[in-house]
């Protein structure tokens, strides 16, 4: 009987753990930092502490003078819980994207009436970036159909050929270290030839008792751990049988994998504060909380930022001709703004100069680099072990 696999998010359509993140997302950012209320027509007394008032909240407890008990207000509640969306969002995000060090120091120095809290905003743009991507299909890795593997076998085919030719072609019998180039490069050749075969032999072949396309990614990992040529080197016997058992149903494991990272995701907070800590160790008049703010709204501006090249590239598509390519190119320029983001943020939250401010971005990005690669790892480890 062919097994159930349990489909990678997006497949289906929208999915409800992912919905409710989110919205789990909003009202976490929601409780964090109170909305700034809109009361009407006040009363001399608090109707909750009993304290004498003259405005619209309470001196006392902060609570509107004027209670809304109408159902249009619950609705508005509601939709502020979820979307945590009011008009600080407008004065925020356009700072986040052009004027981060701005945004940053005046949050710092107090100023924050006018903004959203980078911890509410942080939250729910984390969680609103994987849900968009789970919404939109394909989850957050696109995987190449057995079609284009074949073409790119192909190539790959064409490629090392030529290598073999020119290797013969150039290199001199006799020469110290010859045979060894002509084994290596004959040797390539021939993997590239039995990848090729086996593609387009796992095109004709009939149904899997897995139901696994065959040559699907998933099939080929499959077909690997039960063969016994995936092994784990981390962790006990125990741990690895938990990880072994877990990729012998990718679409299974895809799905753990992509659920733990958005719901750790968090995680990089605290990985990265100490490391923007060590670029201004020797400096006075930082603190933690500082580069814990400046942390936040950079990694909110890199979610927002790669949920729009995640929608530049599903408006180019797969097929290659000049929409493509023109989406393409914007995009890659579009990649500088990473760089230039953190240079921004920099030189306006610690007051550098632009010497000061770019070798501090260039040890930031490896800095970043370095952080995500074991957060990524972390996540694979934790989501496939547990």
């Amino acid at each position: 009987m062919p097994r159930r696999t349990l489909a990678p998010i997006g497949e289906n359509g929208m999915d409800i753990e992912a919905a409710g993140g989110a919205a789990t997302a909003g009202l976490v950012a929601g409780a964090i930092e109170r909305p700034e209320g809109q009361a009407g027509e006040h009363h001399g007394v608090c109707t909750d502490c009993g304290a004498a008032t003259s405005g619209k909240f309470c001196s006392n407890c902060g609570q509107p003078t004027h209670v809304h008990r109408s159902l249009l207000h619950l609705g508005e509640e509601l939709l502020h819980g979820v979307m945590h969306f009011d008009t600080r969002v407008w004065r925020t995000l356009p700072l986040l994207a052009f004027n981060p060090g701005r945004l940053t120091r005046e949050w710092i120095q107090g100023k924050r009436t006018r903004y959203v809290s980078p911890l509410a905003l942080f939250l729910f743009t984390v969680f609103l970036m994987f849900f968009i991507l789970s919404f939109g299909g394909g989850g957050v890795v696109n995987v190449a159909t057995l079609d284009e593997r074949i073409a790119t076998a192909r190539e790959g085919v064409v490629e090392a050929e030529a290598a073999v030719a020119e290797a013969e072609r150039d290199v001199v019998a006799g020469e110290p270290g010859a045979e060894s180039v002509l084994a290596g490069v004959r040797t390539a050749a021939e993997v590239a030839r039995s990848e090729l075969e086996r593609l387009e032999a796992a095109r004709t072949a009939g149904p899997r008792a897995d139901g696994y396309e065959p040559g699907s990614w998933q099939a080929s990992l499959a077909d690997a751990v039960s063969e016994g040529d995936v092994t784990i080197g981390v962790g006990d016997k125990k741990f690895q049988e938990k990880v072994l058992e877990k990729l012998r149903n990718p679409e299974f494991a895809f799905y753990k994998v992509q659920q733990t990272l958005y719901k750790f995701a968090f995680l990089l907070v605290p990985l990265s504060i100490p490391f923007v800590w060590l670029m201004f160790a020797w400096k006075r008049g930082f603190t933690w909380y500082d580069h814990g703010v400046f942390v936040l709204y950079s990694l909110t501006f890199m979610a927002i930022f790669f949920m729009g090249l995640s929608l530049l590239d599903r408006i180019a598509g797969t097929e290659e001709n000049w929409w493509q390519a023109t989406i393409s190119g914007i995009g890659s320029i579009l990649g500088l703004g990473v760089p230039v983001h953190m240079y921004a943020q920099l030189k306006g939250t610690y007051s550098l100069g632009w010497f000061s401010a770019l070798w501090r971005t260039f040890v930031l990005m490896l800095f970043s680099l370095f952080v995500f690669t074991l957060f990524l790892v972390g996540v694979i480890l934790f989501g496939l072990g547990f």
